[in-house]
């Protein structure tokens, strides 16, 4: 029988590289919980807008009735604590050639006294709309 030594025998893992990945992972996790859910937010507002602008622009109406409809539409989605006036701001105010360029942030804990902001900007108007 041959004698080796300690180092060429050992296989697999060591303790210390399996606790690295447990946190790796904790941390990953972490982050897609604070990431993941701000981004399907912000495409399911950036849907909404583009119809209500398209709907609006269609309908020939003012920015007042546009944003009166956005908020409307923002009760009825259960999304209380958004405002239209928080969220976009008019780049042409022409009746029926309303266009708006969204930009707002949304801030997620991350640890402690570390947040994650997730910030979103574009242009929506009848161009990017179809």
């Amino acid at each position: 029988m041959q004698h080796l030594s300690g180092l060429s025998t050992q296989r697999g893992a060591s303790v210390t590289s399996i606790v690295l990945i447990i946190i790796a992972l904790g941390i990953a996790a972490k982050l897609v919980v604070a990431i993941v859910p701000a981004q399907i937010g912000d495409y399911q507002l950036t849907k909404t807008l583009s119809a209500q602008l398209q709907e609006s622009n269609n309908n020939k109406e003012t920015a007042k009735q546009f944003v009166e409809r956005v908020n409307r539409q923002l009760s009825i989605n259960a999304d209380y604590d958004t405002q239209a006036e928080d969220v976009f701001t008019f780049t042409d105010k022409k009746t029926g050639q309303l266009a708006i360029y969204k930009e707002y942030a949304v801030t997620k804990n991350f640890f402690n006294n570390v947040d994650i902001i997730n910030r979103f900007e574009g242009a929506i108007d009848m161009d990017t709309i179809d």
